[in-house]
């Protein structure tokens, strides 16, 4: 059936309707420059804390001068340097074009007959939340307590001793945007990391500067979780308890708002009144207003406030098309943006309203089946969004599909050229690394090879497209972080001292 459905859908593309390419809307450019500001911030007394600006990404003093030579270069920008060079310095890139003297006293690595990319991002993960090995006491990624969960933030989840995590650096991986699971309706915020080994703590594993996301999901998993534990037990249901939270976000925000405006304007009755005190003579004081109360922190609604504001992306694990256009309704009247769609195996049905609305999709290449609302999925899905215009990823969901997505984006590119869709190798090669940095928010400093930018490269023994492919180096922020002649580097978690039963 699966099949029919795509061969009709293709014919309509293809054939007496036509399809047409719509642009995303403009979107105001990030400001690497400008630190985000965190969504927990309690606002007391006017001044927010805040997060270290992504500029923090693109330096490293401890990285050293590093070269690739001779390589073919894949920019991911629509430019293929055949025999290219390739220069790092102090965690940035430097230099990228045709054959360079590189700088003396550099690590220069012949890449003759090999091919350079940007490192692989994977815009949906569960590794050290889900670590291996599997067990109950491992599983941290779902608070599976209430609906809303909007607090809990997977970062305090994360463990970075998970073996999944050199294994999938070994598959050319260099960042991945850890998430809650997606029993709740809105499970809580995710942790963008750099996958540099020897990461001892959360706060290391960070991608400097990469902003807050929040986790959301709908239809069939709250449902099964909830159904018996006073609910959501429908679809129904699930909607209202958005808009409710995010009414009650919205409500918080006005409060905290009236509050800020209340203290201001005491601060400026306390200062007249000082300088009224001041001129007299008597040296009374002047009586004034008691200053304000601030609004109790509610940390649920410091994220959801947050999403309201923009600061937070929203990450939305969602399969069919009737709640993807659900949630942009939602979306549209409580006021908040959506960043991308998570699965969305039934994306292509409504691709002409996901590209107006500027909603990116991150899918996978052929998994469809396991559950109802996955029963529609298509291997078209990525091309078709694609073509119409959507900022479309392939993403893993999966320890196992993360060490491989360079094989998946072969996959769903050669599914769409099969289908008389045209997807070039750049096209498919930036479904897995500028495309999902955009979804993070990291785009202004890492998806692509060039000047400027991190120093996330990854050499392959062959096209990253080829089934054959294997990644022989792989960079992060400037440093070797892999280097398949030495093999994996093991957690500590997985070393033999010996006493091991």
């Amino acid at each position: 059936m699966h099949r029919v459905v795509a061969c009709l859908l293709l014919a309509a593309c293809g054939g007496t309707v036509a399809v047409v390419k719509t642009k995303p809307a403009d979107e105001p450019k990030l400001d690497i420059t400008a630190p985000w500001i965190d969504p927990e911030a309690f606002w007391i007394r006017g001044t927010p804390t805040k997060t270290r600006p992504l500029t923090d990404a693109l330096t490293d003093p401890n990285a050293k001068t590093i070269a690739i030579k001779n390589a073919t270069i894949l920019t991911a920008t629509g430019q293929k340097i055949d025999s290219g060079t390739i220069v790092m310095e102090h965690g940035s890139i430097t230099y990228v074009g045709a054959d360079k003297t590189p700088p003396q006293g550099a690590t220069v690595i012949d890449g003759k007959g090999k091919f350079v990319s940007p490192g692989i991002i994977d815009a949906h993960s569960h590794m050290g939340v889900y670590p291996a090995p599997n067990g109950k006491a491992h599983n941290d990624g779902n608070e599976a307590v209430g609906p809303i969960t909007a607090h809990a933030r997977a970062e305090y989840g994360y463990w970075p001793q998970d073996p999944q995590l050199a294994r999938a650096l070994a598959g050319g991986v260099t960042t991945a945007l850890i998430l809650p699971g997606s029993a709740n309706l809105i499970g809580g915020r995710g942790f963008t990391v750099s996958l540099r080994p020897g990461a001892r703590t959360a706060a290391e594993a960070a991608f400097p500067g990469a902003p807050p996301t929040v986790k959301m999901a709908c239809g069939e998993n709250p449902k099964r979780v909830y159904g018996e534990k006073g609910g959501p037990q429908t679809r129904m249901a699930e909607y209202a308890a958005f808009r409710a939270a995010f009414a009650e976000a919205a409500a918080y925000q006005a409060k905290k708002a009236a509050y800020e405006n209340a203290w201001a304007l005491w601060q400026m009755k306390k200062k007249r009144a000082e300088q009224i005190e001041a001129k007299r003579k008597d040296n009374k004081k002047v009586p004034g207003e008691n200053a304000p109360e601030p609004v109790p922190v509610d940390l649920r609604y410091e994220t959801l406030a947050g999403v309201l504001r923009g600061d937070v992306l929203v990450q939305i694990h969602c399969y069919r098309a009737d709640d993807m256009a659900n949630l942009i309704q939602v979306a549209d009247e409580m006021g908040f943006r959506i960043r991308s769609f998570h699965h969305a195996l039934e994306a292509y049905k409504i691709r002409d309203l996901l590209a107006q609305k500027n909603i990116a999709v991150n899918t996978w290449a052929d998994w469809w089946g396991f559950k109802l609302e996955a029963y529609d999925g298509i291997p078209e899905n990525a091309a078709l969004l694609t073509q119409m215009g959507v900022r479309t990823t392939i993403h893993s969901d999966s320890a196992i599909g993360g060490q491989r997505l360079n094989q998946e984006a072969a996959k769903a590119q050669a599914a769409g050229n099969r289908a008389g869709i045209k997807i070039d190798d750049d096209t498919a090669l930036r479904w897995v690394t500028v495309n999902p940095a955009r979804v993070l928010g990291i785009d202004g400093v890492t998806g692509t090879l060039q000047e400027g930018k991190r120093a996330d490269v990854v050499m392959w023994s062959a096209s990253p497209l080829s089934v054959y492919a294997r990644a022989e180096l792989v960079i992060v922020g400037g440093q070797i972080a892999y280097d398949k002649g030495k093999g994996l580097r093991a957690s500590d978690f997985e070393l033999d001292d010996g006493r091991t039963p």
